[in-house]
């Protein structure tokens, strides 16, 4: 039926009571929508340069949480807690991290040093002519690769990071400070942050449990798949040292270890200068045996094990595990190690949900098909 000119009036002046306490009338919600969208873009690059400092800082609470828990039922008061909580971890972990890794760079530099300063006085060309059957490899590598300036580029930039932790930079600096900072925060103000995500999120109580979960899931089988792998790779890299009769098998299969959980450096920058000064030296088959247990067993271990303890704990399959911590680090630098795996795991997780949504809210059908003149009407 068509309307009368009177219901026409009557509708109008229902739309215009509607929407007459809102500015904007019907574009009002699309504004609000898109000013939103613009003041998420711009946090977002606010945040972006500390976002390293925000990863670490999260990680470092969802890992202290349990020893903070007791330390604050023991003083009962949330902020003197989490400032005990922080001098803690300031002294027990990040001290003497600094200082190892710093002395593990500057060895790792001098020791480049010293291949670098033997190559240049010819050492290895002189190895080559002795042995005249090496002398197409030798020919090879020279097309192929420049090892002087290679080496000597290594040892300078493994010098460069050396005195870069002794004096640091302000950026450093400031996203140490600042990884402390948000620290004391998050173990202060857990619950408040919780109650509050709860509070945002589009999910029930129940599916944003799952979330939480998933994300302390995800930074511990991360962090501790790491911490596992690295000793896995100390101590491969150690006995191949024993074995060899190389010295203090010991100490420098504890420095591979050690170099392994830096996402920049690892195992290699051990193995590799000692099989070429075992070349150096004239000792062929303990430099290839070094060289191939380095690269297939010590450097594949990572490859092949870290992916299976992470893929195991988030129930990931091996090569999306492998491909979030690789892509990861590629992405968003060393907090990519964190990063990677947790945005695939948390977008798994909202899939599962829409799914399970979807398949509980199955679109209505109407069983009694209107008439034509029912549509008409």
């Amino acid at each position: 039926m068509l309307l009368s000119s009177g219901d026409v009036t009557a509708e109008g002046a229902a739309v215009n009571e509607k929407t007459r306490g809102q500015p904007g009338g019907s574009l009002g919600p699309y504004v609000v929508a898109a000013a939103a969208i613009a003041g998420v873009a711009i946090c977002v690059l606010m945040v972006w340069p500390f976002l390293g400092a925000i990863t670490w800082a999260l990680a470092l609470a969802i890992l202290f949480v349990p020893v903070h828990a007791r330390i604050e039922a023991r003083l009962r008061n949330p902020t003197v807690a989490a400032m005990v909580s922080v001098v803690v971890l300031v002294v027990v972990v990040a001290v003497p991290a600094a200082f190892v890794v710093e002395r593990l760079v500057n060895e790792a530099a001098s020791g480049a040093g010293a291949l670098q300063k033997r190559l240049a006085a010819g050492e290895l060309q002189k190895l080559l002519d002795s042995y005249p059957s090496l002398a197409p490899i030798g020919a090879w590598i020279e097309r192929q690769l420049d090892l002087q300036a290679l080496t000597a580029s290594v040892a300078t930039w493994l010098s460069n990071m050396g005195a870069s932790f002794v004096r640091g930079s302000v950026l450093q600096i400031v996203e140490i400070v600042l990884t402390f900072y948000l620290l004391f925060y998050f173990l202060r103000d857990r619950r408040a942050a919780e109650t509050m995500t709860h509070s945002w999120l589009p999910l029930t109580p129940t599916e944003a449990d799952r979330l939480f979960r998933r994300v302390f899931d995800t930074v511990h089988a991360t962090v501790y798949g790491t911490l596992a792998v690295a000793a896995v790779q100390g101590i491969l890299g150690g006995l191949m040292f024993w074995a060899l009769g190389l010295p203090s098998p010991l100490l420098w299969g504890l420095v591979m270890g050690l170099l392994s959980v830096v996402p920049v450096l690892g195992a290699f920058v051990v193995w590799i200068p000692a099989a070429i000064l075992l070349a150096l030296d004239g000792s062929w088959a303990k430099a290839i045996i070094l060289a191939l247990w380095g690269a297939v067993v010590v450097g594949g271990i990572d490859n092949l094990l870290r992916p299976i303890l992470v893929g195991n704990t988030l129930r990931l399959h091996t090569v999306p595990a492998f491909i979030s911590i690789i892509g990861g680090l590629v992405l968003f630098g060393a907090p990519g190690v964190i990063l990677g795996p947790l945005a695939v795991t948390v977008t798994m997780l909202f899939l599962e949900i829409w799914a399970k949504r979807v398949d509980d809210d199955p679109p209505r059908v109407d069983p009694k098909p209107r008439t034509r003149s029912a549509r008409q009407h």
